[in-house]
């Protein structure tokens, strides 16, 4: 039997008075999606947000982010903004330099409205296994401070990413709740250098968190025995000299990402809402340090307490829009066509939905209510 729909509440974009204005409609979604069941007298409930790499700045704002936090206090909760150390180096890469990061970007409690906590530590050490007994994983490593959080609302940027398709509530879920080793057991594939195209610039070396790149005669060479498959060295690489075996590597690594966001959620889905943010629509994620041109106009906000509807139905609202001039698009420009494959034509980002849907992490069959 078809699972039941997941209801997926909508707003666009439109506004024509202060009681349409983001602020407003970030509240009205809050309220339509039921997201009071999140608060509660003193509940500390987690907000995981992404603070944004240096240099990036199409991140989730933190004044829209605030109406949010705004409505959780309302109903009694204690609200902290959270995410996890990075498995590159960078400016996120603990909690000192992540807090740092997280401020510059306007996330104080000024703004933003609540405190921020690095939900695995200090160094990214804090951490608990969560037991899933799926595929790829027996147990999976989940941050400390999500488990332990009376509630969870994951808001997301949704936008491209040149290994997993395309980012949202999955991902969010998958990479954002667990410390650098839960990423380093998601990230399975390992990188080559084709020496061809490769100009020795070292911008690869530059980022390389494990020292496995070498730089020699003015070409590179990664130590598949030193390197974790973060997937840093591909986001910098101009020529696009660096590659991995999509054909057979990048279906596990898919999978890999869904299980942990099984595990993040595992026992608590009634207490976990999902709010996605369809505007800046770049072709990166927010952790690589600078925001591309958007493929497609900002589209609207998205509330639902499954991950894989809000996810499916962000997919479906891009592939519906014609691309804007420009971008990193190369392909699929036109309304209906897949932007995210006219994007990176090796990813799987649909594998994402499928098998989330497999393993019970939500359906894919949604009906989307416009407020």
């Amino acid at each position: 039997m078809a699972a039941k729909p997941s209801a997926v509440y909508f707003a666009n974009l439109r506004a024509r008075g202060p009681k349409d204005n983001k602020l407003s409609r970030v509240g009205k979604l809050f309220e339509q999606a039921g997201f009071k069941k999140l608060a509660g007298k003193d509940a500390l409930a987690a907000v995981k947000v992404h603070f944004g790499e240096l240099g990036n700045d199409t991140f989730v704002s933190p004044v829209l982010i605030r109406a949010l936090i705004d409505k959780l206090k309302k109903y009694g909760a204690s609200p902290f903004l959270t995410d996890t150390a990075t498995l590159y180096s960078g400016s996120r890469h603990n909690a000192v330099d992540h807090l740092r990061t997280a401020f510059l970007h306007g996330f104080g409690p000024e703004t933003a409205g609540a405190p921020v906590v690095v939900a695995d530590g200090l160094r990214g050490n804090d951490w608990r296994e969560v037991r899933v007994g799926l595929k790829h994983f027996k147990k999976v490593k989940i941050a400390t401070g999500i488990l332990e959080a009376d509630s969870l609302l994951a808001v997301s940027h949704f936008k491209g990413h040149e290994m997993a398709g395309f980012g949202g509530a999955i991902k969010n879920l998958a990479m954002g709740c667990a410390p650098p080793a839960g990423k380093r057991d998601q990230h399975s594939p390992r990188f080559q250098v084709d020496q061809g195209p490769c100009i020795g610039c070292a911008e690869c070396l530059k980022v390389c968190p494990e020292k496995a790149v070498n730089v020699s005669a003015k070409k590179a060479t990664i130590d598949k025995n030193l390197c974790i498959g973060c997937g840093e060295c591909i986001t910098v690489c101009r020529p696009k000299a660096i590659s991995m075996d999509w054909a057979t590597e990048l279906g596990p690594f898919t999978e890999k990402m869904v299980e942990y966001a099984f595990g993040a959620v595992k026992g608590r889905k009634a207490k976990t809402g999902y709010v996605n943010f369809l505007v800046n629509i770049t072709p990166d994620c927010d952790c690589v340090p600078w925001s591309d041109a958007p493929i497609v106009p900002d589209i609207g906000i998205l509330a639902s307490s499954d991950p894989v509807a809000i996810d499916k139905a962000c997919l479906d609202l891009v592939n519906q829009q014609a691309a804007l001039p420009g971008s990193h698009l190369h392909a699929n420009h036109a309304p209906g066509q897949h932007k995210f494959q006219g994007l990176w034509r090796h990813t799987l980002g649909d594998l994402q939905l499928s098998y989330a849907e497999e393993i019970g992490l939500g359906t894919q069959r949604y009906d989307l209510v416009e407020i």
